[in-house]
C-alpha cells in the first residue's frame, strides 16, 4: 500500500474516463469487458451529475459510484440491470422520482480495506437525504453463490450469509451498510456466472424522508414541550381556576411552546365546596365542571397556539364515573382519552371505572399518546401506541407519597427506553386540606429520552424542582428518534422476538 497523503471525494469528470475505465478494468477481472464506454459516462453527468462521484487516493481513482433517479412505483418488481438503465442509455433517469438507484460501485483492488467503499455509500444515503428520496436501491451481486448453487436456493443462501455461516464479501459489506434484501432478481446481471444469474435487490430508508404534500401543512421536528407543575390550593369557584390555567397556557406559549400538559385532576380543589358530602358525591359534583372547562380549554388552545392536554377530571357517562382527558388542539378539534387502569383507591373510594379505548392522536407534532398515571404502570399500553407510530408519550399523573410518585417516574422512564420515544409526565404539588382523599400531593415533573449517543446519558431531558409550583419548558428532536430505530446501539423495536409472542388490541 502506498503511503497516503490525501483521500478525496469527488465528482466525477469525463476527464476521468481514461482512468475510469483502467480503475474499472483492473476491479472487475471476473467479468471481461466490464467497463462503460466514453459516451455512457458522458450520458450519466449530463443527466446527473450530482449522482456521479469518484474517490481519489493521492490523486488517482481508488473507487467510484454511479446513480440515476427513479421513480420506483414504476420499476417492475423482478427488473434486469438491462432494464433499470434503459439499455445502458440511462434515460430511466428521472429528476422527479422518488427512488435513488445505484448503477455500479466498485473500488480497485488495491485500495479495499481502507473503508472507501463505505465513504461511497455515505455520500449516496447523505444525497438520498439532501434531495428527499425515498431511499437508495440496487441489485446487489452475491459472488460467492456460485460454490454453494448446487445445494442452497438464493434465499438459503442468503440466509446463511446474514447468520455468518457463509462468508460473501459483496453482500456481507452491504448488509453492514444498513441495507436490506427486498426480493431475489433472477438473471439480474449477464454474465455474472459468479452470482449464478441471481442478485439481491437491497434497499436503504431514508428516515428523514417527506412526502410533497399538496396543500400547506407543517409537520415539526423540534417539538417544545411546557409542562405545569401545578400547586393545589383553595379557589373559589370555576372562574379562578381557569384563570390560573390560563394564566400557565399563556407562560408556556409566550416560550412558543407546541404542548402544554396538565396534571391529572388538577381541578380537584374544586371539590372543597362538596366536602360536607361522602367523596362518591363530591367527585360526581366535580364532573359537572369538566364541559365547561374543556371548552374554555379549546378556546385557549386557539387563542394562545398551542395544543393542550388537560390532564384528566371526572367525568359521567350512563350514569358511570370515568377519569378522562382531553387533547385540545390549536386547529380546534378536541379528542377524549380514558383512564383504563383505575387504582383500588379510585374505585373502592370514588366507584369510579375504568375506560375501553387506548389510540395514538395525530398532531401537528406528529403523533403522541397520553397515559393518565397509573396506566403508565402497564407497558402493554406503551408498546401497543408505540406499535402505532407514537413518538411522543404524555403521562398526566397524581401522585400522593414518595412511593407512588417511584412508580410513576421509573416506569415512565422504561417507556421511553422500550419504545423509543420521549416521555412527558406532570403532576401536582402542595396539598388540599378542606378535600377528602385529595390531603397532599408529591410530583417531580420530567422529561425522559431513550439512552443512547444522541441522548443524555441518564435518560433525562428535562426535569421541575420537586413539590414546587413551576413550569418546566424542553425541547425534543423526533429525528433523533428515527435515527435511533434505525442505527442504535439496540434496537428494542426492531429487535423483538415476534416469531415467539405477539401483542394485539382487542
Amino acid at each position: 500500500m502506498k503511503n497516503i497523503e490525501n483521500i478525496e471525494l469527488t465528482f466525477l469528470s469525463i476527464d476521468d474516463y481514461q482512468e475510469l475505465k483502467k480503475a474499472m478494468i483492473e476491479s472487475y477481472t471476473t467479468m471481461p469487458n466490464s467497463y462503460w464506454k466514453e459516451h455512457q459516462i458522458e450520458s450519466l453527468i449530463d443527466r446527473f451529475p450530482e449522482g456521479q462521484v469518484v474517490i481519489k487516493v493521492n490523486h488517482e481513482i481508488a473507487g467510484c459510484a454511479l446513480s440515476i433517479i427513479v421513480d420506483y412505483s414504476k420499476v417492475d418488481q423482478h427488473h434486469t440491470y438491462q432494464e433499470i438503465t434503459g439499455d445502458y442509455t440511462f434515460n430511466t433517469h428521472t429528476p422527479d422520482g422518488d427512488m435513488l438507484y445505484g448503477i455500479d460501485v466498485f473500488i480497485k483492488p488495491e485500495f479495499r480495506g481502507l473503508r472507501l467503499g463505505r465513504r461511497l455509500y455515505d455520500y449516496r444515503k447523505e444525497l438520498c437525504e439532501r434531495l428527499n428520496l425515498k431511499g437508495v436501491a440496487f441489485g446487489g451481486r452475491i459472488p460467492n453463490y456460485h460454490k454453494y448453487s448446487n445445494k442452497l436456493s438464493p434465499k438459503e443462501y442468503i440466509n446463511k450469509v446474514r447468520k455468518k455461516e457463509i462468508h460473501d464479501p459483496v453482500f456481507n459489506f452491504q448488509i453492514s451498510n444498513d441495507f436490506h434484501p427486498a426480493r431475489i432478481l433472477k438473471s439480474y446481471l449477464e454474465g455474472d456466472d459468479a452470482s449464478n444469474d441471481y442478485a439481491v435487490l437491497l434497499e436503504w430508508d431514508n428516515i428523514y424522508y417527506e412526502k410533497v404534500q399538496k396543500t400547506p401543512t407543517t409537520q415539526k421536528k423540534i417539538v417544545r414541550l411546557g409542562l405545569i407543575q401545578w400547586q393545589m390550593r383553595s379557589y373559589n369557584n370555576l372562574e379562578e381556576l381557569l384563570q390560573q390555567a390560563e394564566f400557565f397556557v399563556d407562560s408556556v406559549s409566550g416560550y412558543r411552546s407546541d404542548f402544554a400538559l396538565f396534571p391529572e385532576f388538577f381541578n380537584a380543589p374544586l371539590m372543597a365546596e362538596n366536602n360536607h358530602l361522602t367523596e362518591p358525591e363530591a367527585i360526581r359534583e366535580l364532573a359537572k365542571h369538566t364541559s365547561a372547562i374543556i371548552q374554555k380549554f379549546s378556546e385557549f388552545a386557539i387563542s394562545y397556539n398551542i395544543n393542550i392536554i388537560s390532564g384528566s377530571m371526572p367525568e359521567i357517562i350512563n350514569n358511570k364515573l370515568y377519569n378522562v382527558g382531553y387533547l385540545c388542539k390549536r386547529d380546534g378539534s378536541i379528542e377524549r382519552y380514558e383512564k383504563l387502569h383505575i387504582t383500588p383507591n379510585e374505585a373502592k373510594v370514588w366507584g369510579m371505572e375504568g375506560g375501553s379505548e387506548i389510540k395514538t392522536f395525530d398532531t401537528d407534532c406528529g403523533k403522541i399518546g397520553i397515559l393518565i398515571c397509573y396506566d403508565v404502570e402497564f407497558p402493554e399500553l406503551g408498546r401497543l401506541l408505540a406499535d402505532d407510530g407514537m413518538d411522543i408519550l404524555f403521562v398526566p399523573f397524581l401522585t400522593d407519597t414518595q412511593n407512588g410518585y417511584s412508580r410513576v417516574r421509573n416506569c415512565a422512564q422504561a417507556r421511553a427506553i422500550e419504545n423509543e420515544c420521549y416521555v412527558a409526565i406532570s403532576g401536582s404539588v402542595g396539598n388540599l386540606p378542606k378535600v377528602h382523599n385529595m390531603d397532599i400531593q408529591f410530583a417531580q415533573s420530567m422529561v425522559f429520552t431513550p439512552c443512547d449517543f444522541a441522548f443524555p446519558t441518564n435518560g433525562i431531558k428535562a426535569e421541575a424542582t420537586p413539590n414546587s409550583e413551576m413550569i418546566l419548558i424542553a425541547d425534543v428532536d423526533i429525528d433523533l428518534l428515527r435515527e435511533l430505530n434505525q442505527l442504535g446501539s439496540v434496537r428494542n423495536l426492531k429487535d423483538r422476538r415476534k416469531d415467539i409472542y405477539q401483542l394485539k388490541k382487542r
